[in-house]
């Protein structure tokens, strides 16, 4: 196999990072030259894996090392052993044991919903390692009626007999995702599945992600995060997404670090970035840094 075809196949590897309850591996795909300093993260959002950004890194993996971990708690990575743990303080802190894993003082960072609250997060920081950011339908004002739809399925998905059958639910859970083909909409069944022991199939996540207080009584805000980044950031919003209003969206365009906003059509919570004019908009996004 050629050099180029090997690059552009993903490496399974894993970290070891700490919580106040002991320690944890974080597994993630790594594609493109492992020597590469130009280094692309993509964190995925609350009930997802690194797998949703497969696509995305074939067309990266040219100019990126691109890294996709699964968020503790998810896919191959090990579950937390205290509930209370699996909140943004303790994703960001893997992130950074991640980076310094990674052997790079910087990176480039996409990440949806929950992804891009934790890039926020590391991205307020002083010295923060991320110089340009992405995030993908999520801001610093979370509705609670987002929250409201999120809590009514997070944790509760059922046992499933075949793939069949959990394809039909993903795609009604995931109806915000907009249109997408047959092929596709397996795709996000299989990368959200595990086998049990019994034959059935269920969620890849730990059941218990959703216990730390997922459904407040208000909106969530954090715009002291989202003023402190200084990175240039670009914020995709799905056109009918009711966890990134319009409202917050042209606010984020005023303030902070002045995101510049794309706004995708048919939409809504989140855009999955599998198809190609959603790959575009990042890919060029990203390359003007470099």
């Amino acid at each position: 196999m050629a050099e180029a075809d090997l690059a552009a196949q993903p490496r399974r590897r894993w970290v070891q990072c700490a919580s106040p309850k002991g320690l944890h591996r974080v597994a993630y795909l790594e594609w493109g030259d492992a020597r590469s300093p130009d280094v692309l993260v993509c964190v995925h959002g609350l009930t997802r894996t690194g797998r949703d950004f497969d696509e995305l890194a074939r067309a990266l993996c040219g100019r990126f090392r691109v890294v996709c971990p699964d968020v503790a708690g998810r896919g191959a990575s090990e579950w937390l052993p205290d509930p209370m743990l699996y909140v943004v303080p303790q994703y960001a802190a893997d992130m950074v044991t991640l980076i310094a894993r990674l052997d790079v003082e910087s990176v480039s960072w996409v990440g949806t919903s929950l992804g891009g609250l934790v890039g926020m997060a590391l991205a307020a920081q002083a010295g923060a390692p991320i110089r340009r950011m992405v995030l993908n339908d999520v801001g610093p004002v979370i509705t609670k009626a987002s929250l409201d739809r999120i809590a009514s399925y997070v944790g509760k998905a059922p046992a499933f007999a075949s793939v069949e059958e959990a394809d039909r639910y993903i795609r009604t859970i995931s109806a915000p995702f907009g249109p997408h083909s047959d092929a596709q909409w397996r795709f996000l069944t299989e990368t959200w599945l595990r086998r049990n022991d019994d034959g059935t199939w269920r969620a890849h996540y730990d059941p218990r992600i959703g216990e730390p207080r997922l459904v407040p009584d208000n909106d969530i805000e954090l715009w002291s995060f989202y003023d402190a980044v200084r990175c240039p950031t670009l914020l995709m919003r799905g056109e009918l997404s009711d966890l990134l209003t319009r409202e917050t969206a042209a606010e984020m365009a005023k303030r902070g670090p002045r995101a510049k906003m794309v706004e995708i059509r048919g939409v809504g919570h989140a855009p999955t970035l599998l198809q190609p004019d959603q790959i575009a908009v990042v890919r060029d996004f990203l390359l003007q840094g470099t």
